[in-house]
């Protein structure tokens, strides 16, 4: 007779259960504030909420001293031994103290090679809950792996992607794997963290956030900006920007010092006489279509105009052409040439915007390539010499822009490249890592074909903020002080751990009980 009432009792008390990325509130629990997260289903005949609003639904529940039973969470405890022996630098400090103090959620933007790997290791220490770590690419996944079973070696640490499933309670995961599982894993991870995290705001990527009710989140990247725009919803998927820092301002410090060189190459008469009129082509076209370049809805039209008639394709293969005098053309390879001889025997790298310009530099100079099309296993064979020191410089395009682990060099060329500003910063990244010499100075020449679209192209990925004052000659650039930014929201927790499991009524061990 007890357990008959006992059991009658529970059904009355409101409980949370996790369903398939959403959660389910039955029945109903007295108060007004879970209302504004709530949507009627009539398929099961019971209010449902977004998993990503979860810790906002807790703590308005706990507001309103409602009792309730938490079945949604499957996340545990971490036993975490850790063996983080290296001082942080001070802007991992502070942007791991920004971080607490929003309430463990957040974004934090710094250049490559300012450790945010090493950061989000101190965050999962002093977050010791289950954690699933997104990346972009399969070689970022097994890099996070090793480095998390050296900052915590008796921790299991799993992998998802690549052929792995595993179901470990500190996880790494692609975007795509993660995403594909989110509706299993939406549960069972306390803390998420996000590398490169302007990857989520896709359609198909958000939904490792949106299907979630971790409490925790972090972002990491050197650029949030996306040229769509969403990078404003990594407010919502993730949490405000807390911290930034940028590549001037940690120079001489965490980062090596160092300096931006510009070197405009003339076209030669044929190539200016062949540039020019290919341009007029294609601006008479532009001009009669009525279309202006220079913006993405600009582009997209003289795309569509070019696919409707005779005119627009010819247009549109003399802007190609154009283009590719513009970045090959025969200036940039002599420059380059010199630049080796002067820089020899410094580790360099070179960039280009395409590959055929790199099997011609690794032809005509018997540098090592690598390109997309290059087996992983050959890609590791001459990153491993490059590192050594057997191989003295290395050609590449796009592929070693995000997610390899690229040996550090003292100089870097850009022959050609796009307008984002992520690329840039990524590719001035590969210089900034101060290795064992604290006097390092590293340098990021830039080659620009003079009086083409190409300087246009120069202007709109370095931006304002991705880098020191540019020179003509190689004069040591003075570092920029500088304490960063950290924003804390009003009324949220300071440091500890949300104030419904800090205060007792949200516990981490996935207890049934009557709260």
């Amino acid at each position: 007779m007890r357990g008959w009432i006992a059991n009658k009792l529970m059904v009355r008390i409101p409980t949370l259960s996790f369903d398939r990325g959403t959660l389910i509130l039955h029945p109903p629990p007295k108060g007004k504030a879970w209302v504004d997260y709530a949507t009627w289903d009539d398929r099961v005949e019971k209010f449902r909420i977004k998993a990503i609003d979860y810790r906002r639904v807790v703590e308005a529940l706990q507001n309103e001293q409602v009792h309730f039973i938490d079945e949604a969470k499957a996340f545990v405890s971490l036993e975490l031994v850790s063996s983080l022996a290296m001082e942080p630098y001070p802007h991992q400090t502070e942007a791991l103290t920004a971080w607490k103090h929003a309430g463990r959620q957040g974004v934090v933007v710094l250049p490559t090679a300012a450790g945010k790997t090493y950061l989000a290791q101190l965050a999962i220490a002093s977050t010791p809950r289950s954690t699933l770590i997104v990346v972009p690419t399969l070689d970022l996944m097994h890099q996070w792996y090793a480095q998390l079973l050296a900052a915590f070696p008796d921790t299991e640490v799993g992998l998802l992607g690549g052929g792995a499933r595993d179901k470990s309670p500190l996880l790494v995961a692609t975007y795509d794997s993660a995403a594909i599982h989110a509706e299993a894993l939406g549960n069972r991870y306390a803390l998420l963290i996000f590398d490169e995290c302007h990857h989520l705001p896709t359609d198909f990527n958000r939904a490792i956030a949106e299907y979630a009710i971790a409490p925790y989140r972090l972002g990491l990247t050197a650029t949030p900006e996306r040229s769509d725009g969403k990078h404003s919803d990594l407010n919502y998927l993730i949490g405000t920007e807390v911290y930034r820092q940028t590549a001037a301002e940690l120079a001489g410090k965490a980062l090596a010092k160092h300096e931006v060189v510009q070197i405009k190459v003339k076209l030669s008469q044929h190539e200016r006489d062949r540039y020019t009129e290919l341009i007029r082509l294609r601006n008479g076209f532009l001009q009669q279509a009525n279309i202006k370049l220079g913006s993405l809805k600009g582009w997209q039209l003289f795309v569509q105009a070019s696919a409707r008639s005779t005119a627009g394709r010819k247009a549109m293969l003399a802007h190609r052409e154009a283009k590719a005098i513009a970045l090959g053309t025969d200036g940039k390879l002599r420059v380059l040439s010199n630049l080796l001889a002067q820089h020899y025997p410094e580790r360099t790298l070179i960039f280009t915007a395409d590959n055929a310009m790199v099997y011609r530099i690794s032809q005509e100079f018997l540098i090592p390539a690598i390109t997309h099309q290059t087996p992983i296993k050959e890609r590791h064979d001459i990153l491993t010499r490059f590192r050594e020191g057997e191989y003295r410089a290395l050609v590449a395009s796009h592929v070693l822009n995000e997610g390899v682990d690229v040996p550090a060099a003292s100089v870097a060329i850009i022959l050609s490249g796009t307008g984002s500003a992520r690329e840039y910063i990524q590719r001035l990244g590969r210089v900034l890592r101060r290795g064992t010499d604290g006097e390092k100075l590293a340098v990021l020449y830039e080659v620009v074909a003079e009086d083409t679209s190409e300087e246009g192209t120069s202007v709109r990925r370095r931006g304002l903020e991705n880098e020191p004052q540019r020179s003509q000659s190689r004069a040591e650039v003075s570092s920029v002080e500088g304490t960063g930014v950290r924003k804390g929201r009003k009324g949220e927790d300071k440091g500890g751990l949300f104030a419904a499991e800090s205060s007792g009524l949200y516990r981490v061990d996935n207890d049934k009980e009557d709260r």
